[in-house]
């Protein structure tokens, strides 16, 4: 599949995306990522949990937790990980792009 090629989602993600989703009461069983204007970055990422799939999304799975990310946001997340971090700080989800060419102080958002 290309789409993984694109877009990876690290071990520690799986397993939290997992466990969210089995928390649900309602039917949301995808981590939608997405790019949104805003933060002190100029772009920021978002997340959130979401019951549909669209046309114009792609769906990345592993270990049976699915990511979908649409064709826009997509462009701006190749070549990137998503991953997730427990610090003594707290817990969060990350995304390694390389694609940004710098970011805020807390990793929420980032400039191309």
């Amino acid at each position: 599949m290309p789409q993984i090629l694109e877009f990876k989602v690290s071990e520690n993600a799986s397993k939290r995306i997992a466990h969210l989703v089995s928390k649900e009461k309602e039917d949301k069983k995808y981590l939608r990522v997405a790019i949104v204007s805003g933060g002190c970055s100029g772009m920021q990422y978002t997340f959130n949990l979401d019951h549909a799939v669209n046309s114009e999304d792609i769906v990345i799975e592993k270990n049976g937790a699915k990511v979908i990310i649409d064709d826009v946001s997509l462009d701006f997340l190749k070549g990137s990980e998503l991953d997730y971090v427990e610090e003594m700080i707290g817990s969060y989800f990350l995304i390694k792009n390389p694609n940004a060419a710098g970011s805020c102080g807390c990793g929420s958002s980032f400039s191309i």
